[in-house]
């Protein structure tokens, strides 16, 4: 994307100044937590950047939607507080204003996707809010959130596009350039566009040379689409559903149009390595929207190269054991787990043997299937599945030449990398 020379005059047409967003500072002083800007040696090795982390997972419930909510529960009259207030969120933002609402004595109704992770639906009714499963897409899931809105007179809180909402948002720069003004970029993840646009405003006003770097999921490219004119196909199952949005807030538009210079798009592996290199080389959680940032730096270094990075964590809820299968597939990835077959005469002490072997070569047996009833396995013979873990890629071509020097023959299962000679 090209960079837009804004003019002075052209900041009175966007719907928050950095005015806003320093009021919304002061509304939330107190009642959401100001967290860390901490340095990461080992995504900085990673990447080739100087790498900071905002860690926005560690806020009460995960994520930075504590920050728009909170302004905007606080600005509503008291008659409004007594009605409630209505969200359609993926899960995020439902967290975010069930909790703050219960905090303020707020009744909160949340319209979610039926497909929001059990985990952010399950906490959002726990944190005391009337939960509604309506819609495949927050697009569906919205317009039934109107219509309730409009037939209990509740207050809508947008997730996004919302003044208030926004200025909210925009704290998190605030918060960052105080930390560490000497920053290049700030890399943000964009869904409806209520985040990267808060922080725009704030970091472009303070630091008018900082680079706001935008991050998509490949999968919906609304921004991208909007901006450039593209027409992208929008829509599939995505690791990043915080950020999986198909339309996007007309009040962020403007906003990013002209102080977002680039738009990645990052597709779902990176997505997932990112996640798992937050896990283990960073010590902390993220989900695939928080993760967004990182794959966006994996996907083009050379754009972040050598360069004062700030990376917005914006939020942490993954589910288990989406978690555990990312950090799986990251090990089949780089070759740490895999699977081959032996195929062999049926003679006693084979599975010793082969066992044996790994054990010397360093090879951990994770799963072993034995079966001779297969039709593709001769009357008299014996077909081993075996799972094993390796240190990195070129243990685990060691040990595909070891068995095949010793008569074995391996084939992988699920070839990745490896060159076929190695079986």
């Amino acid at each position: 994307m090209a960079y837009n020379k804004i003019l002075e005059d052209d900041v009175a047409d966007y719907a928050i100044t950095i005015e806003d967003v320093k009021r919304a500072a002061e509304t939330i002083r107190g009642q959401v937590l100001r967290t860390p800007l901490v340095p990461s040696p080992r995504l900085s090795q990673l990447t080739g950047a100087t790498v900071f982390v905002k860690h926005e997972n560690m806020q009460p419930t995960g994520s930075f939607k504590e920050r728009g909510a909170t302004t905007k529960l606080e600005s509503l009259t008291e008659a409004e507080r007594k009605r409630g207030v209505i969200a359609m969120s993926a899960g995020n933002h439902a967290q975010a204003v069930a909790y703050h609402a219960r905090r303020l004595g707020i009744p909160a109704t949340i319209v979610m996707p039926v497909g929001t992770p059990m985990v952010k639906a399950e906490n959002t009714r726990a944190y005391g809010a009337r939960v509604i499963l309506d819609g495949e897409t927050l697009y569906e899931s919205a317009a039934r959130a109107r219509e309730i809105a409009e037939a209990e007179g509740l207050v809508f809180v947008h997730p996004y596009d919302d003044p208030k909402v926004m200025a909210g948002q925009g704290t998190i720069a605030l918060e960052m350039l105080a930390d560490a003004p000497d920053l290049d970029q700030i890399v943000v993840p964009i869904g409806g566009g209520g985040l990267i646009s808060g922080i725009a405003v704030a970091a472009k006003a303070i630091k008018p040379s900082i680079e706001i770097v935008g991050v998509e999921a490949a999968l919906y490219p609304s921004f991208r689409n909007a901006i450039l004119g593209e027409n992208r196909p929008i829509g599939g199952a995505t690791l990043a559903e915080g950020i999986a949005v198909k339309t996007v807030g007309q009040l962020p538009l403007p906003i990013v149009r002209d102080l977002v210079p680039d738009i990645i798009a990052v597709e779902e592996p990176l997505i997932e390595r990112a996640v798992n290199a937050y896990a283990t080389l960073q010590r902390t959680m993220a989900e695939g929207a928080g993760a967004a940032g990182l794959a966006a730096m994996l996907a083009q270094p050379e754009h972040f190269q050598g360069k004062r990075v700030g990376l917005v964590l914006c939020g942490g809820n993954i589910d288990a054991r989406i978690l555990a299968s990312v950090m799986v597939r990251e090990l089949e990835r780089d070759d740490r787990i895999t699977s081959f077959r032996i195929t062999s005469n049926d003679r006693p002490g084979l599975l010793g043997r082969v066992a044996s072997l790994l054990g010397i070569l360093g090879a951990n047996i994770l799963e072993v299937s034995h079966g001779r009833l297969f039709l593709d396995v001769p009357a008299k013979g014996v077909s081993i599945d075996i799972t094993i873990e390796t240190r990195d890629r070129a243990h685990t071509l060691e040990v595909f030449e070891a068995l095949a020097a010793e008569g074995l023959a391996p084939q992988r299962i699920v070839s990745r990398s490896l060159p076929e000679t190695a079986f």
